[in-house]
């Protein structure tokens, strides 16, 4: 899906780091001529970055070291894509959808990895929150894992209503199938898969970066699954002093 009035031609660059990426980048707006080298790095913090965000905040929802992210975004602001003054801010839209547009030809060049997937949604423009198995991981923080592995991992969502389209658009640049429910392995390309979960509105709150829905939530379909979870809860126990004992509460009939 390209906008009319841009042009973008990108080849991988040969790196000693595997995990590099990088492209040449070469686009026209309007007259404007624009030729640039971005990677990987600063094209996901271009695509990542709301209007006064600070540098910390955007290495947080990329979880990605903090000084790789400052040294991004001083290039950035030296070739004028990006400001700061109390707080980063991209200096046009056009160039946020160019990065959107080399970040998706990544992907469909090299797959995106889990923990690529995990942050790929914090490029679009709607809200979102992890939700199910999801939200037991972030609240976990990464400690509880279940049903899933890299062979057939499913990532849940919980978004609005009226976004899914847009969601669904969304992910198809980067190669990712998306269903409301979980699909079998063999009916898929990949090991990964996007399942949303539409919703009138959503409730978020924010784990090391990660969108999620509501601890309390999370418990209650904890308790709806205990016996998958009953551990997930005694280490929600131990996690958060505020928490009364739920890991010892039985499942409600």
């Amino acid at each position: 899906m390209r906008r009319a009035d841009a042009f973008v031609e990108f080849s991988r660059s040969h790196s000693n780091r595997p995990s590099s990426k990088s492209f040449n980048y070469y686009r026209i707006i309007s007259n404007y001529q624009m030729y640039e080298v971005l990677d990987d790095t600063a094209a996901q913090i271009i695509l990542a970055t709301e209007s006064g965000d600070s540098i910390r905040r955007v290495a947080q929802h990329l979880h990605t070291p903090y000084e790789t992210v400052r040294q991004a975004v001083n290039r950035l602001e030296d070739a004028g894509y990006v400001t700061y003054d109390d707080g980063l801010t991209v200096v046009d839209e056009r160039v946020r959808d160019a990065a959107r547009e080399l970040v998706a030809a990544s992907a469909s060049v090299s797959p995106p990895t889990i923990e690529e997937t995990y942050v790929i949604p914090q490029f679009g423009d709607w809200p979102f929150a992890f939700t199910r198995i999801d939200a037991v991981y972030v609240w976990t923080q990464g400690g509880y894992q279940v049903g899933r592995n890299p062979d057939d991992y499913p990532l849940f969502l919980a978004v609005r209503e009226r976004d899914v389209d847009a969601w669904e658009t969304f992910f198809e640049w980067f190669d990712l199938p998306t269903a409301f429910e979980r699909q079998p392995r063999d009916e898929l390309d990949g090991p990964l898969q996007i399942v949303l979960e539409p919703r009138p509105s959503l409730d978020i709150e924010h784990v090391e970066g990660y969108p999620v829905i509501p601890r309390a939530e999370t418990i209650e379909y904890m308790r709806e699954n205990y016996a998958q979870f009953q551990s997930a809860l005694a280490m929600l126990d131990r996690m958060y002093e505020d928490l009364v004992r739920v890991g010892r509460v039985p499942p409600r009939e």
